[in-house]
């Protein structure tokens, strides 16, 4: 049979005339920067507040590989009143010379190349998070300018840039003794969703490395900020490092053991530093680094950690006989309930999934920090026989607990929709069952459930009102969370099991029906104590689900505004005021002007409901993420834990976002 289309010559279709426009004509080749302007997101993650903040600690990551070299003490960082941000390192200074193979200046093609970098070079940089060499050329690319300054050699060197691209050559502009570089950026906003950087979020991150680096100073400022006369600072300092970070961290849960353990040591050129305090809690809480990178899922070095603290524990226990008249079998999780560990090595070839570096692959490392944690730990535990029973009685009651644990939680699994008997009796379901466009509302009682019921849109969205206050499970032990009510409901409802095998404490989420979670709370002190409740139980037992990018807030307004036929809604007390003064406006008066405060969800009827808070087209959605995991622990131990005074410190200093009722 003859077909109309053209022959190929060679095997080879050109195309030109092919109907479907596709040809190699279509084939873009992007030069230089390019790539990353029009990708952007394959290079930091996102455009949105993590990507933005992703910039910075791009060029500050550069400054820290300067003191990992041992050339940098100092490190500053300031947030500008525009939102520009300026890197200051004391370290030896972007080389300014001309690189003999691109003929240019090796600050030029630091700044502008792909994978150009001293990272590359193991004399020069031992270790390095940089390990790509994309960072600050990337950052280059995503601003609308950067300005590189240079004090190297006696000179102060500059060269200005635009979306990536030099303006200029590098230009000699005067002489100092200093030596370091001045990074100035400003982002791109025709990029980026937002441009406003948190003072919080680079805090967090300069602390963090301030622990990882002992004898570094980092600094904070923002010029935004100012009171007084004085902009806000912050200052990052650390003497002694891990021990510093692990007291930092565990700072509101109740010691088992008065000191922290802390050991470090060396095999095959991989330097280990571990922290680790046992505590009377019943969470388990592992902060891994590589070079300085936070790996949040872990690796080969977590997994070696693991290995060895299980082994040395164990062989530690049956030695001393604790263990004679338990009748079950103890599992690895049983020694890490109640632990705060922080595993920090430098790897000269760090092996990561990705630029986002989230996970190590060297398979080297497991073994190195298996051996130096057995030697280590083995060594403590014999030269500290008081500590030793604690840890290992603190093992035996965990173990006790999940063999109680695992009856509650086979209940919970039974009552699953796919074993038998059905949903909970609460729940309205949604019609579809697509779980990527099905979305479930955890709803703060009887009477806003049964008026975001008969809101909700039933095709996808499903209602699960709860009541009261959910367990606080950062204080219960875990068969007394199994044996909850309202939390046997959430996993009955959701459909997610825990464990592939009887005493995993991993969440199994194959069944998941739903992918969109959202806390729907009255917007009162109440409201906001559930909603903490519920996000300390989803990051406890269901933080895959978070990092998955699940789990949203709803934000239902604080008012409505009435003149008349005219009805608008305010979220905030500015719009509040706005609203009313241009309804003023409108009749020169403030008579007839009617504000209403919703002081709960229950005083809007079914229709304000969905088109404030329900209507996907119309309502605002706040996605839950883990910026900073080593944070986060610590913020949810403190404010859900027994220690009261951090939890009244935090709040009497984050008062001034809080709405409180008279």
């Amino acid at each position: 049979m003859e077909t109309n289309e053209p022959k190929a010559q060679n095997g080879i279709n050109n195309g030109k005339q092919n109907g479907n426009g596709y040809s190699a004509d279509s084939i873009q080749v992007l030069e230089g920067l390019e790539a990353v302007r029009k990708r952007p997101a394959m290079y930091i993650g996102d455009i949105g507040v993590k990507g933005l903040h992703h910039l910075v600690y791009e060029v500050v990551d550069n400054s820290i590989d300067e003191a990992l070299a041992g050339y940098c003490s100092n490190i500053e960082v300031v947030i500008h009143e525009d939102n520009g941000i300026t890197v200051t390192d004391n370290g030896r200074g972007i080389p300014v010379d001309l690189h003999e193979k691109e003929q240019r200046s090796a600050l030029e093609v630091v700044m502008t190349v792909l994978h150009a970098g001293g990272k590359f070079d193991k004399d020069s940089y031992k270790v390095s998070g940089g390990l790509h060499g994309v960072g600050v050329s990337c950052v280059n690319a995503l601003s609308k300018q950067l300005i590189a300054t240079v004090y190297r050699d006696g000179k102060i060197y500059r060269q200005e840039y635009s979306c990536g691209k030099p303006l200029h050559v590098v230009n000699e502009i005067g002489v100092s003794d200093k030596t370091g570089t001045v990074v100035y950026f400003k982002p791109d906003d025709s990029i980026f969703i937002t441009t406003e950087y948190t003072f919080d979020i680079l805090a967090s991150r300069l602390r963090e490395l301030a622990f990882l680096n002992k004898g570094i100073r980092l600094t904070l400022t923002d010029e935004r900020d100012v009171e007084e006369g004085q902009a806000r600072m912050a200052e990052y300092y650390s003497e002694l490092g891990l021990r510093d970070f692990i007291i930092y961290l565990d700072g509101n849960r109740e010691k088992l053991i008065e000191e922290p353990i802390y050991f470090e040591g060396e095999r095959n050129g991989i330097p280990i530093e571990i922290a680790m305090q046992y505590n009377t809690s019943f969470s388990e809480n592992m902060h891994t680094f590589v070079n300085n990178i936070n790996t949040i899922e872990g690796g080969t070095h977590l997994a070696g950690f693991r290995r060895g603290l299980t082994r040395t524990l164990k062989t530690y226990a049956e030695k001393s006989g604790m263990l004679s008249k338990l009748k079950f079998d103890i599992n690895g999780d049983d020694f890490r309930e109640g632990l705060t560990a922080i595993i920090s090595v430098k790897v000269q070839e760090p092996q990561f999934e990705g630029q986002t570096k989230t996970k190590l692959g060297n398979n080297e490392v497991m073994g190195v920090v298996d051996m130096v944690i057995g030697e280590h730990l083995n060594y403590y535990l014999e030269e500290n026989p008081k500590e030793a029973r604690a840890i290992v009685n603190k093992v035996i009651l965990a173990a006790t607990a999940r063999h109680a644990a695992r009856k509650a939680r086979e209940l919970v699994q039974r009552k699953n929709i796919l074993t038998g008997s059905g949903l909970p009796g609460k729940l309205a379901d949604c019609s579809e069952s697509d779980p990527t466009i099905c979305e479930i509302y955890l709803v703060e009682g009887d009477s806003a459930g049964g008026t975001a019921k008969q809101g909700r849109n039933r095709a996808f969205q499903a209602i699960l009102p709860l009541r009261g206050k959910i367990l606080n499970v950062e204080k219960a032990m875990a068969h007394k969370i199994f044996d909850s009510e309202e939390i046997k409901n959430i996993f009955t409802a959701f459909g997610v099991t825990i464990g592939t095998d009887e005493d995993s404490k991993e969440l199994n989420i194959a069944k998941l029906r739903y992918h969109k979670i959202i806390i729907m709370t009255d917007a009162d002190v109440d409201g906001s104590h559930i909603a903490t409740l519920i996000l300390t139980f989803f990051f406890r037992y269901m933080k895959q689900l978070i990092e998955l990018g699940y789990v949203y807030i709803a934000t239902p307004p604080l008012y409505l505004i009435k003149k008349g036929n005219k009805e608008t809604y305010a979220w905030d007390d500015n719009q509040r005021d706005a609203i009313a003064n241009g309804f003023k406006g409108e009749s020169g008066s403030e008579k007839g002007i009617h504000v209403q405060r919703y002081k709960g969800l229950g005083e809007m009827n079914a229709e304000q409901l969905w088109t404030t808070t329900m209507n996907p087209e119309s309502r605002t959605l706040r996605q839950v993420t883990i910026e900073n995991g080593a944070e986060a622990d610590r913020i949810f131990s403190m404010l859900m834990g027994d220690e009261v005074p951090p939890r009244r410190e935090f709040i009497e200093r984050n008062a001034k976002y809080a709405r409180i009722d008279a």
